[in-house]
This record gives structure tokens, C-alpha cells and sequence, in this order.
């Protein structure tokens, strides 16, 4: 290919009979749809103040015989309107023709036009799925994986990071997990304790049980009360620990619903913003590839056969570029949305169940305090001789007699009380 290549215009067309709303689009001759169609349309935009219409504009002469909309800016009366979209073909500014013209020519021409333009379009109707090719899908897992490294690692292995990747959401993430570790600690640590207070709740009911059934054989009064009002005391120490124990069941109960529904929700939202983020990041990699393909043919002075025949491909990317990106937003604010909630919950919900803990582990000591006060008994007097055991004190044994004396008649000693006392029992060995 010599080096003195020139680019055919456009050739001159009847604007009015091709580009109307009543006509539908027709191909022409230069024109590769790649499978898309195109309708005709018109919409009036009232400029901002700064006398914009919040488009940008490429294509256009001399490498592309068609403008199109590259991009519709946020906020913007193009955008609130919402009939443009990245990709639509840009083919009259107030019902002039804008074919052959160069894209600062076209931006000029609006910018002319004060108030109200009309901007005459042919609208891309494109499927998404058509523009997600296997270099996008490669292009996301590029990005997923250059998201978990720092720019060190990233610039040793030759990739980029985008600007999106330093994401202050990650770091929201990452205290999230750090919650959710200490609300899993504290879970552990309060179902210890309750199960310790449990098992010695019981062992205060054994206690009460054991000296409530003294008390109650206890033959002398004062000995039977004493004995009884401290096993009553246990038992309430134990009904203490139990009632503890119902109020604080639900507070594990409400740090599970944290800890096992609110956090997994919102990891599992912020999966799906990262995914859109990397869809978006992606095509925004595209755009750029293309953006330099197009440059370098440019500057080689060398035909590229997509932009020749309309630039059908790289609009298909601009308009699934904009789309992923109005996902992404959607998605972005979606998690700051939960991200804040989540957080307002935590602080308060946090603050409420350790005031709940305290208050209940306050009030089962205080109880067991109180009612322990109320049951000193100690020292109780109790008369060993009149127990259940009670030994014969009638005089059957002759306790007068010398405990050395023996009844030789009988051949052999008799049973004296000292012995009847000690349980010794003495046999005859005559």
C-alpha cells in the first residue's frame, strides 16, 4: 500500500428522503451492521447552564463516514432526557445534515445553537450479549486477579491497575469480616459462659436438694430451720441462673442473625457489584484496545475496515460500556446503601446486647448476693447424740461397774456401754 492513501467522503445524499421518522434506516452500500439494526429519531434537549448538552461525539471525517454518541454524561439534560444512548448515530443538529463533517465540526455546530437544540439520530438497537465476547470474559478474570495484588506485583508482571481498583468498598469489606470474627468470638465466648453458669446452677440445685432433705429429718427445730433455709437458698440461686439464662438465649439468637443472614447478604451484594465492576472495567479495556487500533491505522495512513463501514463494532462496545456501567453504579449504591445499614445495626445492635449481657449478669449476682445474705446460718448447733443412730442409754449394761470386772459364771465378759459406744463388739472366746 503506497503512502499516499486517501480516504473517500462520504458521497453527497438526499438527507430528507434517507433520515426521517417516518422512514426506517436503510444500509448503505458502505455499511456493516454485524447482525444490528437501526431506527430514525429526533429529540429536543434543553442546554444546562454552561450551554451543554452532556454528550461526547466521535467518528467522523475523514476516517469514519458516520458520528455516533461515545458517551452520555451523568446529571446531564442528554442523560435525564435518556433517548441518546452510547452508540446512536448522530445524523442532523436542527434538521441539518451532519454527514462528511469532522466530530469538532458537529460539537461546534451545537454548541452554536442556544437553549434548545434537536439532535436527528439513528438509534442502535444492539444485544449486549452480542458485545460480551470471550476477550471481555478473559479481561474480567485479568481484573479479578489484579485486584488481589498491589502495584508492585502488578507492575513487576506488566499489568495495569485501574483507577476503580482501589475501591474503599474492599476496605468496608474487610471490616466487615473483622465484625463478623469478633461477633463469632463473642458468640463462643458468651455460649461458654452460659453453659458454665448452667452447670453450676445445677450443682446449687443438688446442694439445696441435699440440705433441704437434712432439714427436713432433722429432729431438733432450730437445727431443721437452719438447715432448710440454706437449701432453699440454692434453689433460688439456681431458679437465678436459669431465668439469666432465658434472657440471654435471645441475645445469641439475635448476634446469629448478624452474624449468619446480614453479613453473608451483603458479601454476597458486593460480589455482584464487584462482578459488575470488573464487566466494566473490561469493556473500558476494550474501548482503549480499539481506541489505539484505530490510532495506529490512522497514523500508517491505512484503511481499517470497521471504520470504514460505519464502526458498528466499536459502538456495540460503547453502548455495552454504558450499560455496564450504569449496572455498576446501580450496584455501587446499592452496597453503600447496605454497607451504612449495616453498620448503623452493628453499633447499635452492639451496644444493646452488651448492655442487655451486663445487665442480666448483674442482676443473677446481685439475686445470688441477696439471698445468700439471708441465709447465714453458720455456726449450727446440732446434738450428735439425738440423731437418727440413737444409741440404748436405758441401763440394760451396768455402766457403775468397773469396766475391768468380769462375770466368771457366764465364762466370759459382758458388753459394757463404753464398748456398746465405741461399736466394738466383744465375742466369748470361752
Amino acid at each position: 500500500m503506497d503512502g499516499d492513501y486517501e480516504y473517500s467522503l462520504v458521497p453527497s445524499m438526499d438527507f430528507e428522503e434517507l433520515y426521517t421518522d417516518k422512514n426506517k434506516h436503510q444500509a448503505l452500500p458502505w455499511e456493516d451492521f454485524m447482525g444490528m439494526t437501526v431506527t430514525s429519531g429526533h429529540v429536543t434537549l434543553k442546554k444546562d447552564t454552561q450551554n451543554l448538552i452532556g454528550i461526547s461525539i466521535g467518528g467522523g471525517a475523514p476516517l469514519c463516514p458516520c458520528l455516533y454518541v461515545v458517551q452520555v454524561f451523568d446529571n446531564t439534560p442528554a442523560a435525564k432526557d435518556g433517548n441518546l444512548a452510547a452508540g446512536d448515530e448522530i445524523v442532523g443538529v436542527n434538521g441539518q445534515s451532519v454527514k462528511g463533517r469532522t466530530k469538532v465540526e458537529v460539537a461546534r455546530l451545537i454548541q452554536s445553537v442556544k437553549q434548545e437544540v434537536t439532535i436527528n439520530y439513528n438509534k442502535l438497537h444492539a444485544d449486549p450479549k452480542q458485545g460480551k465476547t470471550l476477550d471481555i470474559v478473559l479481561k474480567k478474570v485479568k481484573h479479578k486477579v489484579v485486584e488481589n495484588m498491589n502495584s508492585n506485583t502488578a507492575d513487576a508482571l506488566g499489568l495495569s491497575r485501574a483507577i476503580l481498583c482501589n475501591d474503599g468498598l474492599l476496605k468496608k469489606l474487610e471490616e466487615m469480616e473483622k465484625t463478623a470474627e469478633m461477633y463469632n468470638g463473642l458468640i463462643g465466648h458468651t455460649k461458654k459462659l452460659l453453659k458454665a453458669i448452667f452447670e453450676l446452677s445445677q450443682s446449687h440445685k443438688a446442694f439445696g436438694e441435699v440440705f433441704s432433705s437434712i432439714g427436713v429429718r432433722e429432729p431438733q427445730p432450730a437445727a431443721s430451720e437452719a438447715f432448710s433455709v440454706f437449701g432453699e437458698a440454692h434453689r433460688n440461686m439456681e431458679k437465678f441462673a436459669i431465668r439469666m439464662l432465658k434472657t440471654l438465649k435471645p441475645m445469641i439468637s439475635d448476634l446469629n442473625t448478624f452474624l449468619h443472614k446480614a453479613v453473608p447478604d451483603t458479601r454476597l451484594t458486593i460480589k455482584k457489584y464487584l462482578d459488575a465492576k470488573f464487566e466494566y472495567l473490561s469493556y473500558c479495556l476494550k474501548v482503549k484496545e480499539l481506541d489505539d487500533e484505530e490510532y495506529s491505522y490512522a497514523a500508517l495512513q491505512e484503511p481499517l475496515y470497521r471504520v470504514e463501514t460505519g464502526n458498528y463494532e466499536y459502538r456495540l462496545i460503547l453502548r455495552c460500556r454504558q450499560e455496564a456501567r450504569t449496572r455498576f453504579a446501580k450496584m455501587r449504591s446499592d452496597v453503600l446503601v447496605k454497607m451504612e445499614l449495616l453498620d448503623q445495626k452493628h453499633v447499635q445492635d452492639i451496644v444493646f446486647q452488651l448492655q442487655k449481657f451486663v445487665s442480666a449478669m448483674s442482676k443473677y449476682h446481685t439475686d445470688c448476693h441477696e439471698v445468700m445474705a439471708g441465709a447465714v446460718v453458720f455456726p449450727i448447733e446440732v446434738d450428735l447424740t439425738r440423731g437418727t443412730f440413737t444409741y440404748d442409754t436405758s441401763g440394760q449394761f451396768n455402766d457403775g461397774q468397773d469396766d475391768d470386772e468380769e462375770d466368771e459364771g457366764e465364762g466370759g465378759r459382758r458388753l459394757h456401754s463404753s464398748d456398746a459406744l465405741s461399736g466394738d463388739l466383744l465375742i466369748s472366746t470361752e
